[in-house]
């Protein structure tokens, strides 16, 4: 029987259901899929290419037998048991930031260096979500001209900090137009109606985990160890969909025309570029597709050879879910699972 036996750890979350919804619309082989999560969830049910599967409680024993393994936790649940899936012979992807920058693990966006898969040892890591659409976009750019300096600031969905996030943004809208908002809970402050120039804690530098992600990750994935990268990253009261200014300084000059051209025909980018018609990526727009929406494109007139960029995807698809579905179908294309 064909197929690989497939565990999705974090499987009744945001991005674990998204997981086995692409691995059921992507058609990834699939022979056996166990679906795995906390002990809170245990017994529950999550749906799969039409069966009700039951969730068990994730543990190394529920990993015995198991080819691959999605991890769609936090950090401590995937240093725990991401280790236990590969003694046991899996290849695990995981989304947290657990592995990310360990130097034997590689940090993969398939569009941009599947490459980098190659003599893995049983675990890739898939970005940040912002990471991921930034160098979608970019990487392509880069090949053209060379990437010197990247300014960033992101408008991230409250779904990049869970369902509990999404839940507080709908209750606090409704309570402030009628009269009785609710506290916040997830966030300092609340979220509907506002924006927060905060995405998750804060360092001794005063920046935030987000932003030294973005500093950090699209350096290892485009080999470029000396990037300087400046981020600001801020939470706005959207359900879905992470949007990002961007202005990107290269070595060599790049007209917007061949911009334009490049982007036109990069894999995962949907060009939206008309503004004078009022076509250019919208959060509402990018929720529930893979594309990275690329649009406002435009000179910057700071930055010798710069372009100003407006770069919107599906945090949860994306930057999660799809990103993380084609690592696997990238390792099955190579012989690496």
């Amino acid at each position: 029987m064909s197929g690989y036996r497939v565990a999705v750890v974090g499987a009744p979350g945001a991005v674990g259901s998204r997981v086995l919804r692409v691995l059921e619309e992507r058609r990834f082989p699939v022979r056996v899929l166990r679906a795995l999560g906390s002990e809170r969830s245990a017994g529950s049910r999550v749906r799969f290419a039409g069966e009700e599967l039951p969730v068990e409680r994730a543990s190394a024993a529920a990993l015995d037998g198991i080819d691959l393994a999605f991890f769609a936790v936090g950090d401590a649940v995937s240093r725990e048991l991401a280790p236990e899936a590969r003694r046991r012979g899996a290849v695990v992807v995981d989304k947290s930031n657990a592995f990310r920058m360990e130097p034997d693990v590689p940090l993969v966006v398939p569009e941009v260096n599947a490459d980098a898969l190659e003599g893995h040892r049983g675990l890739v890591a898939s970005p940040n979500c912002s990471t991921i659409q930034l160098v979608v976009a970019l990487a392509p750019l880069h090949r053209e001209a060379g990437l010197r300096s990247v300014t960033v600031a992101t408008y991230q969905a409250v779904s990049g900090s869970g369902a509990e996030a999404m839940e507080e943004l709908r209750r606090q809208a409704e309570g402030y137009l009628a009269g009785d908002e609710p506290p916040p809970g997830v966030y300092p402050h609340p979220i509907a109606f506002n924006v927060l120039p905060q995405c998750d804690r804060f360092l001794d530098d005063g920046s935030t985990r987000e932003e030294m992600k973005l500093v950090l990750e699209p350096r290892k994935i485009l080999g470029l160890p000396e990037l300087a990268v400046a981020a600001t990253a801020v939470r706005v009261p959207v359900f879905i969909g992470h949007s990002e200014a961007v202005w990107a300084e290269f070595e060599r000059p790049l007209s917007v025309v061949r911009a334009r051209e490049i982007l036109a025909s990069a894999p995962g980018v949907a060009l939206r570029d008309d503004p004078q018609a009022g076509v250019y990526p919208t959060p509402r727009e990018a929720a529930e597709r893979d594309e990275v929406l690329v649009g406002r494109l435009r000179p910057d007139p700071v930055r010798p050879h710069g372009l100003s960029l407006w770069i919107v995807a599906d945090n949860l698809r994306k930057g999660a879910a799809t990103n993380a579905v084609q690592i696997a179908e990238a390792l099955v294309e190579r012989g690496l699972l």
